[in-house]
């Protein structure tokens, strides 16, 4: 499920070629192993007659590895393949001195050489050049690993668009297995949606009594609905404590996808309070100036990168980000025949700046509150119909802004049309009580 999973929410998922650590037992076994592999068929070839059958079960493991690369109209390929690397026939020419190792390894390139990706033309080129058998072979099984990894990607694509039209009955009839198997299943989900639907009443109620609403009007406002609780309950993961609390069950595959978004938009938020209180230090004629705003971001974007490490010091990067800023805004300001910033205005500005490190600054506040509004609008809205319009101090990073709005609701939608069932059956209990 975890897999069907991560194919159909992930467009760009692929499998990588395994990496092992430099420094790692792992790597330094797999290389002792495969040094003793090699270098018994060398002994074995070298031999006065050579020995062929180590070098026969290798031509056969090629030949498996060649024939799970065709397509069912490969039929020509197929026979080929199964003509020329025909074991049987190979054995005889080995006993009666016959075989010609070179010849086999020619057509296997040649073979490699039709059947791989683009991108492996030239490791396939490069094994033309390779003499001696013993590292020709060991050359050749390192190519095939990664056409393995290139079929499997291939596979991956292809499956895509038929897995995403049976992902949601599929991921629900695993999930529900999963409860059977486990009753409490829906323990977190189940205290996570009440969290959101109190959450939501109490700011309803807040608002109400602000507005000082007619008795009538409050009333209607206080009623909470199915999909309002759980777009509420949503908002909520992107703002998660993943150390100490436990994520819903029903969203635990996407627990990094909803931490990522998390840190993307913690740090969309530092940089729109950097960008709002420089530029409205700056004046109009500044931030008027699409290039100078363009300019500042991507530098603030750079300080800003690594804001998810634990190892980041929120502080001294936003001390960092003030003296750019002024430095920045002093060239900009000279460009445009403007008068420069007073020290006064500067140690102000790098005093805001240095400010919005705090999560309770008003202007990060603010920023926060407009960024959650934007996305719960978003969510609100459909995703089919158009981006509503980016809240008022936002516009500097609306792209950003956007494209994680995009992210986050078309994880909630396919979330939704797979647990909606256990959402609406747990929501109407909870608000028929409240």
């Amino acid at each position: 499920m975890a897999l069907a999973h991560e194919i159909v929410v992930n467009g760009d998922f692929r499998i990588h070629p395994v990496d092992l650590p430099e420094d790692s037992l792992e790597k330094r076994v797999k290389e002792i192993v495969h040094k003793a592999f090699w270098d018994c068929l060398s002994v074995q070839l070298s031999e006065n007659p050579p020995t062929y059958d180590h070098a026969i079960k290798l031509v056969g493991e090629i030949k498996e590895t060649l024939l799970s690369f065709l397509l069912p109209g490969h039929t020509r390929l197929r026979n080929q393949i199964t003509e020329v690397l025909d074991l049987d026939l190979i054995r005889q020419e080995a006993e009666n001195g016959a075989l010609d190792i070179a010849k086999l390894a020619e057509f296997i390139i040649g073979m490699m050489g039709t059947l791989c990706a683009p991108a492996r033309d030239e490791e396939v080129k490069k094994l033309k050049d390779i003499k001696e058998i013993v590292p020709l072979f060991r050359a050749m099984f390192a190519v095939l690993d990664l056409m393995k990894v290139d079929m499997a990607n291939f596979a991956i694509s292809s499956v895509r668009p038929h897995l995403m039209q049976q992902s949601v009955e599929y991921e629900r009839e695993k999930f529900q297995e999963l409860l059977a198997r486990q009753p409490n299943s829906l323990d977190f989900v189940t205290q996570w949606l009440e969290e959101a639907s109190a959450d939501l009443m109490a700011q309803r109620y807040k608002h109400a009594l602000s507005a000082q609403r007619e008795a009538a009007g409050s009333e209607d406002a206080l009623v909470l609905s199915p999909v309002s609780v759980q777009n509420y309950a949503y908002l909520k993961l992107l703002k998660w404590d993943h150390l100490h609390r436990p994520f819903p069950e029903t969203v635990l595959m996407d627990q990094a996808r909803f931490q990522e978004l998390q840190h993307e938009l913690e740090q969309l938020t530092v940089l729109g309070a950097v960008l709002l209180v420089t530029f409205s230090t700056a004046g109009a004629g500044v931030s008027s100036r699409a290039d100078f705003a363009e300019r500042l971001k991507m530098i603030v974007k750079v300080l800003l990168t690594d804001m998810h490490l634990p190892s980041f010091r929120l502080d001294e990067a936003l001390t960092t980000v003030g003296e750019k800023v002024c430095q920045e805004l002093s060239s900009c300001l000279a460009l445009c025949g403007s008068p420069a910033l007073s020290s006064d205005r500067e140690t102000v500005l790098k005093g805001r700046i240095q400010a919005v490190g705090s999560r309770d600054d008003p202007v990060r506040r603010i920023m926060e509150s407009r960024i959650l509004t934007f996305l719960e609008t978003y969510l609100a809205s459909g995703h089919q119909k158009p981006l509503p319009a980016v809240p008022g101090g936002l516009g500097p990073v609306h792209k950003e802004l956007e494209e994680v709005a995009v992210k986050f609701v078309r994880l909630v939608n396919y979330n939704k049309m797979v647990f909606c069932p256990y959402y609406d059956a747990i929501l109407s209990k909870l608000l028929l009580r409240s």
